[in-house]
């Protein structure tokens, strides 16, 4: 992809390509406009401005949304697509807390990217979610959890399945589901989920 930077020190791409970008790279996060304003320290108008292609945001704004999505600028502005890999190093996926259970996002949030990557520890007598919380995952997606440390519970569908370390499973993850750590020590996991791939 092309890109320049004008004497004014606005990013120039093609029509439309960097505002549709970040809006993607924004929903593959699942952030509204507010929450990447935070994040970015762009304004959240201004930051519609760019998605919609109504203005060329500056080098500097520009640096500050990919930072805020989590990406270098050049990955945001694809000055180093040619190359094909993003790497995220031990301890730096985007990582979020809650009530014991430790999440990391090992993928980058790549427009267009079907499946995620994702670490999970969760502290005795913690769960991934709530039994009665809706499915997070879309329609006709399929979940691997590999379990490394420990052992956990899946509870799903109204069923219960035990899993020691060492052990897989792969489900419907569009069904309400949730893992459990109901033993004395901390549980570790890796999930996959591949997003609408089950057929019907």
């Amino acid at each position: 992809m092309a890109t320049a930077t004008a004497k004014n020190g606005t990013v120039v791409t093609p029509e439309g390509t960097m505002g549709a970008r970040v809006k993607s790279l924004r929903e593959a996060m699942d952030l509204s406009l507010r929450d990447l304003a935070e994040r970015s320290g762009v304004s959240a108008p201004m930051l519609s401005q760019v998605e919609r292609g109504d203005t060329s945001p500056t080098l500097a704004v520009a640096q500050k949304i990919a930072a805020g999505l989590d990406l270098t600028l050049s990955q945001l502005l694809r000055l180093d697509e040619g190359r094909h890999v993003v790497i995220v190093r031990a301890g730096e996926g985007r990582a979020r807390r809650r009530r014991g259970h430790r999440t990391e996002e090992l993928t980058p949030p790549l427009p267009g990217q079907r499946a995620d990557v994702s670490a999970h520890t969760l502290a005795p007598g913690a769960a991934t979610g709530g039994p009665d919380d809706p499915p997070l995952h879309e329609p006709g997606s399929r979940e691997t959890a590999v379990v490394l440390d420990g052992g956990v519970e899946l509870f799903i569908d109204g069923q219960r399945h035990e899993l020691a370390e060492g052990d897989s499973v792969t489900f419907d993850a569009d069904l309400p589901h949730h893992f459990e750590n109901n033993a004395e020590t901390e549980a570790r996991l890796i999930a996959i989920v591949a997003a609408g791939l089950r057929r019907g």
